[in-house]
């Protein structure tokens, strides 16, 4: 399994962040979404890496 990969979004000047409360536009941020991969499959798993904020 290869971790601590990123999620770039391409064409857009934004970054991808998860957050607890979808209403807020800054609230509740816990960070930014990590990916792993399976190099024999190349199945793909997003995670959050500080769980403490949930």
């Amino acid at each position: 399994m290869k971790e601590s990969c990123a999620i770039k979004v391409e064409g857009a000047g934004c970054g991808i962040v998860i957050s607890s409360d979808e209403n807020k536009l800054f609230g509740g941020r816990i960070g930014k979404p990590r990916v792993a991969i399976r190099p024999k499959c190349g199945e793909v798993f997003t995670y959050a890496e500080d769980v403490e904020k949930l």
